[in-house]
């Protein structure tokens, strides 16, 4: 049995109980990024996906430095702090997906998506893009693409544009919807103005040849889709990304909402699952899991 499949499985049974009489309502999070069987690469140094040179200094340089006032609640690495609540446990999804890229050299655009709205799909997220720059030297874009319902720029306190719609109906350049804030090497892509069509925008191409542009400048990208079970565009993104992360919320998401979203993927790379609102001490997959939860224990995104 697959690792992704136990995940699946521990939220469908984690549900059952909570319908049950006397049943414990907690809102931790785990998660769950299996290591691939693919054969054994090495990745190529960091600095050599930055060999865009003066093109990536250009495009860095001319981003926007705005003013963020981030969700002090939800991002976990603004707060100075070396060891808040789930800061450890984002550390861990960090380690896992750079073992999974140790197999997977070209994994640096990663989708996070879940089926169903408020799973956590953007705090986890915007948290996964603040412990990689937490490292020396990295570099991390998050972009939001949910032009349904964005919230990025909400969580880092950011300007919603403008943003990506923009972009992609040729209204603005790169150089215009980059920006950085006060955390060293972390930009963001807001989603902008909400569009009437952002299925067509994400198909027009315009998208593709961003993600190419910006892709030897970041050491990862993390895009931020809508719910995979409402819409096309979780499946229109993943066709441009490396891996997809899936977030499902136990007692929440339905077990077949997952699972349709798992087989959804099975083509563009999912490489695991993060699983909110699980208490750790009743499953008996513990080996497995980790925590990841935000300060109010409440699944964000």
């Amino acid at each position: 049995m697959s690792r992704i499949h136990e995940a699946l499985k521990k939220a469908e049974q984690e549900r059952a109980m909570s319908q049950s009489p006397g049943a414990i309502e907690t809102a931790p999070a785990v998660l769950e990024a299996p290591l691939e069987t693919t054969p054994f690469l090495r990745s190529e140094p960091t600095e050599a996906r930055f060999a865009s040179g003066g093109i990536a200094e250009s495009l860095l340089a001319r981003s926007r430095q705005t003013a963020w006032n981030p969700d002090l609640k939800s991002m976990l690495f603004f707060s100075g702090e070396e060891h808040g609540s789930g800061m450890e446990e984002f550390r861990t999804l960090r380690t896992r997906l750079y073992q999974i890229r140790e197999k997977q050299p070209l994994l640096s655009k990663l989708l996070v998506t879940s089926p169903l709205p408020k799973e956590g799909k953007s705090f986890t997220a915007a948290n996964l893009a603040q412990v990689i720059v937490r490292q020396h030297g990295k570099r991390a874009l998050l972009i939001d693409a949910d032009l349904r319902c964005p919230q990025l720029h909400v969580l880092v306190g950011a300007e919603p544009g403008p943003g990506l719609s923009e972009y992609l109906a040729s209204e603005s350049d790169e150089f215009s919807i980059l920006q950085r804030g006060p955390m060293e090497n972390l930009f963001l892509i807001a989603a902008g103005h909400r569009s009437q069509n952002p299925a067509e925008l994400l198909a027009n191409g315009r998208m593709k040849f961003l993600l190419e542009r910006l892709q030897p400048i970041f050491d990862w990208i993390i895009i931020d889709s809508p719910p995979a079970a409402l819409v096309s565009d979780a499946g229109l993104l993943a066709r441009y990304a490396d891996g997809v992360l899936l977030v499902v919320r136990s007692n929440t998401t339905p077990a077949d909402a997952a699972r349709k979203a798992r087989q959804e993927f099975a083509d563009h790379n999912l490489v695991g699952v993060v699983l909110n609102g699980i208490t750790p001490e009743l499953s008996p997959y513990s080996q497995y899991y980790y925590s990841v939860y935000s300060e109010d224990g409440k699944a964000k995104g």
